[in-house]
């Protein structure tokens, strides 16, 4: 189950806005570990945690995936139809700064995703979801 961080949580939200849509990091087993090379793992969550509201999973059992982000839609986006939408292999910090940017522009349901981002996505393995 997914757990947020205190100092992870992204920027404040006030009750009058509605619920933006979110973001989940996973950070254990292999995400966000030495085992994937070559990535500032701490920057890319606090990247995306300067934007956008942020979780941060132990583990989503899709470690092939590794780093995976789900770009969860806001409550109005869910009620429209809009679904999470999950991202792997998210190793570059130009994708991680085009996942900002779209879920700061709305996110799945709302606005467009960047078309780079079409390389990243995947479907989860049922026990996943």
């Amino acid at each position: 189950m997914p757990r947020q961080r205190p100092e992870e949580a992204g920027p404040e939200h006030g009750s009058a806005e509605p619920a933006p849509c979110r973001v989940v990091v996973c950070r254990d087993c292999c995400c966000g570990t030495p085992k994937v090379t070559g990535v500032d793992h701490d920057r890319q969550l606090a990247r995306l945690a300067e934007e956008v509201p942020v979780r941060v999973s132990d583990c989503l059992d899709v470690c092939e995936h590794a780093n995976v982000i789900v770009v969860q839609p806001s409550a109005a986006a869910r009620a429209v139809g809009a679904r999470p939408v999950w991202l792997g292999l998210v190793n570059d910090p130009d994708a991680t700064d085009d996942i900002a940017a779209w879920v700061q522009a709305g996110g799945p349901g709302i606005a467009p995703s960047p078309d780079i981002l079409d390389l990243y996505v995947f479907t989860p393995p049922r026990r996943a979801q």
